[in-house]
């Protein structure tokens, strides 16, 4: 009985640790962060950085995290805010979802319903639950691109990475540095998007990053001038400066959480700005 009840509770730790983790086995998908950046770049070959052109030096993106569908309803209402601030681009920085194929096509569903949403999803742990990285891939394409906007004065750099698993891995850091490299330089702002929050100011159950990924990654911020990082994951609010990079971490957009809001990000001549906007 007494080891009955120590299984018990054993598992029921593994099951709450789960929600928050990624616990590298049982509901997360088994491809490893090296091979979806694999995939992510196979289909970058094939698929042209998209270039969003605006006829003014002043627009605004959107950005959200931790939906978690299932429950739609303040997805929904994101949306329909996003699309009345009339934002250029809207990303969603991971667990949009809870990984099932059910789920995602309750996603792909509602994001249809935002025609003339400009959307921009990357891969949050639970969207890797029950080998769910072959639904985002079959649906979405790339976890790890980039995107830009041209104003008639100049243009600006948006990276999306995958942190999935808790890391960007060899091949993805690597990748990542050339992009700051060689391309950064030709733009304006660059803008980092990820879903788990690189700097922590909190204990949590969730999966820290790797410390010497995190010393690079921090050094790269500062040499090739990253402007501003936006996460999700932690559930919790945060703004941290180091240097001139900002790193924002965003609280959640869950059905149910007791305070969702979401990020409007503003660049108006050339200045960045940003905001948390409440959703109701």
């Amino acid at each position: 009985m007494r080891i009955k009840s120590i299984l018990i509770i054993s598992l029921s730790f593994l099951l709450s640790a789960c929600h928050y983790a990624d616990m590298g086995g049982m509901f997360i998908t088994g491809e490893s962060i090296n091979e979806r950046f694999e995939q992510s770049l196979a289909y970058n070959d094939n698929h042209t950085p998209k270039e969003i052109k605006v006829s003014t030096d002043d627009y605004n993106i959107c950005s959200m995290g931790d939906s978690h569908i299932g429950g739609t309803h303040n997805f929904d209402l994101f949306q329909h805010l996003a699309k009345s601030m009339k934002t250029t681009a809207a990303v969603y920085v991971g667990d949009i979802c809870n990984g099932n194929a059910e789920n995602y096509d309750s996603l792909q569903k509602h994001m249809m319903n935002a025609d003339s949403l400009t959307a921009f999803p990357i891969v949050g742990n639970h969207d890797l639950y029950f080998g769910g990285w072959k639904e985002f891939y079959s649906r979405f394409g790339s976890s790890t691109y980039y995107f830009s906007v041209k104003t008639p004065v100049a243009s600006d750099l948006f990276i999306c990475i995958d942190t999935g698993s808790g890391t960007l891995g060899s091949k993805q850091l690597s990748w990542f540095k050339n992009v700051l490299q060689n391309i950064r330089p030709q733009f304006r702002r660059c803008i980092v998007f990820t879903h788990n929050n690189l700097y922590r100011v909190r204990r949590t159950a969730s999966t820290n990053p790797n410390e010497e990924e995190l010393t690079l990654l921090t050094d790269y911020f500062l040499r090739y001038k990253v402007d501003m990082t936006i996460a999700g994951h932690d559930h919790l609010k945060n703004i941290l400066k180091l240097g001139n990079t900002v790193h924002i971490t965003m609280g959640a957009l869950l059905d149910g959480f007791p305070s969702p809001d979401f990020l409007k990000i503003t660049i108006k001549n050339g200045n960045l700005d940003y905001q948390f906007v409440d959703l109701y």
